[in-house]
């Protein structure tokens, strides 16, 4: 019996080997390879750098942390490259510090202690060339059709009179898919504006940085999000009520929201599938501590069917939250004119509780990304939110019986230690 268990064992797992052997084969003869993405990280390795004002040390030294925390953490199928700019030249001389940018480490498959290696030998040094940086670095991934992103790193705007988000207009429009995120080291009202127009210029994110936890979490965030298939945020603009306001499907959306404010937006769910939604607004200025985020789900009548916040306390940079909403199946349910099940229509409202020092100015809004998903609803009893546990009567009622269950065996056990004890 033992035999014949092993026997047949062995066959169903070389015909799942030859199963798994042939099909990929077949899959990759239909579909070209796909290219690898490529990423090259810009770093700014000017004289402003060694201002100490990142959990008290410097901003290279906070750069140089996070960079060795995002090296580890680069996904296989991604080559990388990193480039600086302002690292080599010490002088007065604008016209060489303004050329001052090279590739410290080739775009290509990651060597990481190669890579680390050659950031451990940087030091603050010269000038801030971000608009030729910008241009060789475009030059660094090349123009084949691999996806493209270019993130830049630094505490200050360009000295050398070249306004490098014109230069990132001129990079976006050779259409080479190129995606340009740029993140600011505790930066100065000019610098935000700067470094906003040149990601704004390629589709790409700003975000401002006060802690090293902070830059290393953003910039693995963007390298990650190199690996996947690339998605351009669609601009979009919420309206002040759910019926005016603009038909989502899944995807990526930009919206500026003004502190305070609410914003609706629309999604239609047809039954048996599952609303995903989740919103990031950046704090692009210097806010009021005690904010928060809110995203709620609600229908056309206004009844809240899911929700999704959060809230902090002191400085932050980009703050988050999500929902999920899964409707079920209804066996006799309405249908259209098509003979398809009738859609609900959700309302999705974003709201925010920033405020601002009386000199910050609050115009225009806060970036907001939206990110809406729709998939298949939960198939079986297995899945918590087939339960709607989200909504918290299923985890309240189990939490009831659990404490009475509880309070049941605690007395039985102290009535019986109190008989042994009048026993003895």
């Amino acid at each position: 019996m033992i035999t014949r268990k092993r026997l047949a064992t062995g066959a169903c797992a070389l015909l799942v080997a030859l199963t798994a052997a042939l099909l990929p084969t077949s899959a990759a003869a239909d579909e070209p390879a796909k290219e690898s993405p490529k990423v090259e990280l810009v770093l700014d390795v000017s004289g402003s750098m060694r201002a100490k004002d990142i959990d008290g040390k410097s901003r290279m030294s906070a750069a140089k942390q996070a960079f060795n925390e995002v090296l580890d953490a680069v996904p296989e199928e991604v080559r990388l490259g990193i480039r600086t700019l302002g690292a080599d030249y010490p002088g007065n001389d604008r016209k060489r510090g303004c050329k001052d940018t090279r590739q410290l480490y080739p775009v290509g498959p990651l060597d990481r202690t190669e890579a680390k290696t050659a950031v451990a030998t940087l030091a603050p040094t010269g000038w801030t060339p971000i608009g030729p940086a910008l241009t060789e670095a475009a030059k660094d991934l090349g123009e084949d059709g691999a996806t493209k992103r270019i993130v830049l790193i630094t505490d200050g705007e360009d000295t050398c009179g070249v306004d490098p988000c014109q230069i990132a207009r001129e990079i976006a429009a050779k259409g080479i898919h190129l995606v340009i995120d740029t993140l600011g080291l505790v930066p100065d009202a000019k610098t935000r504006q700067q470094l906003t127009c040149i990601a704004e210029a390629t589709g790409g994110t700003y975000t401002s940085v006060h802690r090293t936890e902070d830059l290393s979490r953003r910039v693995r965030q963007l390298v990650d999000r190199a690996a996947d298939p690339v998605v351009t945020p669609v601009a979009t603009e919420g309206t002040g009520q759910c019926a005016d306001a603009p038909q989502l499907k899944p995807g990526l959306y930009t919206d500026r929201e003004t502190f305070g404010e609410h914003r609706w937006y629309k999604v239609d769910l047809l039954p048996g599938q599952e609303l995903r939604a989740s919103v990031s607004v950046s704090a692009d200025r210097a806010v009021n501590n005690d904010y928060g985020v809110l995203l709620r789900a609600v229908t056309r009548s206004g009844r809240e069917i899911a929700r999704g916040s959060e809230a902090g306390d002191g400085r932050t940079d980009v703050i988050s939250t999500g929902l999920r909403y899964p409707k079920p199946e209804i066996e006799d349910a309405d249908e259209d004119g098509d003979g398809k099940p009738a859609a609900e229509t959700v309302c999705l409202q974003v709201s925010n509780s920033f405020s601002a020092p009386p000199a910050v100015k609050t115009t225009p809004g806060m970036p907001i990304e939206l990110a809406v998903d729709i998939v298949d609803g939960p198939a079986g009893a297995s899945d918590v939110a087939s339960f709607g546990l989200g909504r918290g009567w299923w985890l309240l009622g189990a939490l009831v019986l659990a404490g009475f269950l509880a309070g049941l065996i605690w007395g039985w056990l102290s009535r019986w230690r109190v008989a042994v004890w009048r026993t003895h």
